[in-house]
């Protein structure tokens, strides 16, 4: 289940918003949620950037055909529209900005396995694919090349000690609880579990909210 299930079940009017205004929260909430995530958060698999990315275009083409004119009203509406489209072009320019440090950061990481390559859009991947070619090149034309053949890969194993650098899954988040239930922390000197209440704001280890959030009873703020 997720936040947009979530809105359905708890919201009676959930269908009569428009489905223009309901891409704009689910947009937002995608932002802050990977601005606040550690590692990198799955890319929105319903088809809500390519239908942000059609409204900014068709955004884009009526401020064009409305440019010029010089009735006050339609500069008033003119206005309104240059404004919105601002909010959208800043969210998604943020949330691709979020990602792509992620990506840079811990780029071997994300193309380690399947599960974590499915969380990367196909631009995505193919960005971190070549991404981290191009780094490796460098690093042998620099360095690399002068060592050993087994020293020359960035992600090695040897000694039960991985090379490759990785989220730090136990940095604090803050979460927003979307029903009622149980919270289980760990802290530095005891465990713990309290029983929350919907909308209480909650401060965990990535690795304790995570199953919240996944299975929808909890969101990122």
């Amino acid at each position: 289940m997720d936040i947009g299930d979530i809105l359905r079940d708890v919201d009676p009017v959930f269908h009569s918003i428009p489905r223009e205004k309901r891409d704009l929260q689910d947009l937002t909430r995608a932002w802050v949620a990977e601005r606040s995530a550690p590692e990198l958060l799955h890319w929105p698999s319903d088809g809500l950037f390519e239908r942000i990315n059609d409204n900014i275009k068709r955004q884009i083409e009526k401020v064009e055909e409305m440019t010029g004119d010089m009735d006050p009203k339609t500069n008033f509406a003119l206005i309104v529209i240059q404004t919105e489209l601002e909010r959208f072009k800043y969210l998604v320019r943020s949330y691709l900005r979020a990602r792509i440090a992620k990506i840079d950061r811990h780029t071997l990481h994300y193309l380690s396995s399947d599960e974590l390559r499915s969380r990367l859009s196909e631009m995505e991947l193919a960005y971190a694919t070549r991404h981290q070619a191009l780094l490796h090149n460098h690093y042998l034309s620099s360095f690399l090349s002068s060592f050993p053949p087994g020293l020359q890969n960035l992600n090695d194993t040897a000694g039960n000690i991985s090379m490759i650098d990785t989220p730090d899954l136990e940095s604090a988040v803050f979460i927003r609880l979307l029903s009622d239930t149980s919270v289980e922390g760990r802290g530095v000197d005891s465990d713990g579990a309290m029983e929350m209440e919907e909308s209480d704001i909650v401060i965990l280890r990535w690795s304790d909210a995570k199953p919240l959030v996944q299975l929808g009873n909890a969101e990122l703020v």
